[in-house]
């Protein structure tokens, strides 16, 4: 199987050079080009094609995420609270920005100057309900205050 060069001073094996040096006993080996180390390539290339498609999957699959509790958020109340029912746990909070899509989703689209959009709440006593253009029709200015009285 070895094959000796009489113009050099290596013997030559099929899967490395070993190159003959008096001063020492025993012969040094060299990696051949395209010999083991090919292997380890071949290695770091699918290890990092899988890790590619594993990110890959992962960042479509948060997007997605994104989007569908995104539209979700634009629905009616009722309807959100239903979706939000089924996620488990404090998923959304974590994984997604539910904080900036809630801004971006229930930021209306009335500018300064534009009517109010009309709409109709329950009294505190529960004795009936006011509506909004009711008092629009009055021509007398209307002041909203939300917050807590506790």
């Amino acid at each position: 199987m070895r094959k000796c060069d009489p113009n050099s001073n290596l013997i030559r094996n099929p899967g490395y050079y070993f190159p003959i040096i008096a001063s020492h006993s025993r012969p040094h080996i060299i990696a051949r080009p395209g010999g083991s180390i090919q292997g380890m390539n071949t290695r770091y290339q699918s290890a990092r094609k899988w890790t590619v498609t594993t990110l890959s999957v992962l960042v479509s699959l948060w997007l997605i995420g994104c989007a569908t509790i995104y539209e979700v958020m634009r629905q009616p109340p009722e309807q959100f609270g239903h979706a939000m029912a089924r996620i488990p746990g404090p998923v959304a909070f974590m994984v997604f920005p539910f904080e900036t899509m809630w801004t971006q989703a229930r930021c209306g689209r009335l500018n300064i100057g534009d009517a109010a959009p009309d709409f109709t709440l329950t009294k505190i006593d529960k004795t009936g309900q006011v509506q909004l253009s009711s008092f629009t029709t009055q021509k007398k200015p209307v002041v909203l205050v939300f917050g807590s009285y506790t």
